[in-house]
């Protein structure tokens, strides 16, 4: 409540812009709802989706359930928030990471994506352009799903990988086993064999098997290994999150 009362006050000098923030945030004023990644409660999250789920993404950082889970999983499990000497690869980086892992790494942290302009070099994950061994920590979330070859892409990342280094490659998992069809190739056969227009396949739990193939050592994270049954519907953690794969040579 002190932040919103605090933004309409502030609307005095800035009118416009502090009363629309704060008026803007009142449906969701309460704690039933908790983002670990923007430290923020409110009374729910929003809708999302292309079948819109319900209590999906953060209000405030517009954080959804795998970026949740993704954030909790570094903040409590990994080395990432301890040391600032880690070289890091951010692939197709969520907008709601970018700013704080930036602030926290500052030019060890690299963003890269094929299509997306506003990254800090354009990347082709299935022909990276830097030396074997460069980074420490890769943090690849539902990109896998989007390219072809992705039997090609997860070998990049292994080799670019350092020797004590460790990725985080996520995927949507919807199907019993991975399935794909090369020759369905149209956005509207995609998202009917796919679920998504841009998406070239479904993936099956075997996805583990194919990051094994490529070289990686996998760690599988459920949402029940790091909050229990209380703390996962406050921070909105449902079977959209998916799980975690961490990935070490």
């Amino acid at each position: 409540m002190g932040v919103i009362i605090s933004k309409l006050i502030d609307g005095v000098k800035y009118p416009a812009r502090r009363i629309r923030s704060g008026i803007y945030s009142l449906p969701f004023l309460s704690n039933r709802r908790y983002c670990p990644v923007c430290c923020t409660s409110s009374s729910h999250f929003r809708k999302f989706g292309y079948k819109p789920r319900k209590d999906a993404r953060c209000p405030h950082c517009n954080a959804l359930e795998r970026h949740r889970l993704l954030w909790l999983y570094l903040q409590k499990k990994t080395d990432l928030f301890r040391k600032k000497s880690l070289k890091v690869l951010h692939i197709a980086p969520a907008s709601c990471f970018e700013t704080k892992l930036k602030e926290h790494l500052g030019d060890n942290y690299l963003t890269a994506d094929l299509n997306n302009p506003n990254v800090m070099v354009k990347m082709d994950i299935t022909d990276i352009k830097y030396s074997d061994k460069t980074f420490d920590v890769i943090l690849c979330s539902h990109v896998l799903e989007h390219i072809p070859d992705d039997r090609r892409a997860m070998r990049e990342l292994f080799r670019v990988l350092s020797d004590k280094g460790w990725a985080i490659l996520l995927v949507p998992i919807t199907s019993d086993e991975t399935f794909e069809d090369p020759t369905i190739s149209t956005p509207e056969g995609q998202l009917k064999a796919f679920g998504q227009e841009d998406h070239v396949r479904r993936y099956g739990p075997d996805y583990i098997d194919r990051l094994r193939e490529a070289g990686f050592a996998v760690e599988m994270t459920k949402i029940k290994d790091l909050v229990n049954r209380k703390e996962a519907v406050r921070m909105g953690l449902t079977p959209e999150s998916g799980d975690i794969y961490y990935c070490t040579k």
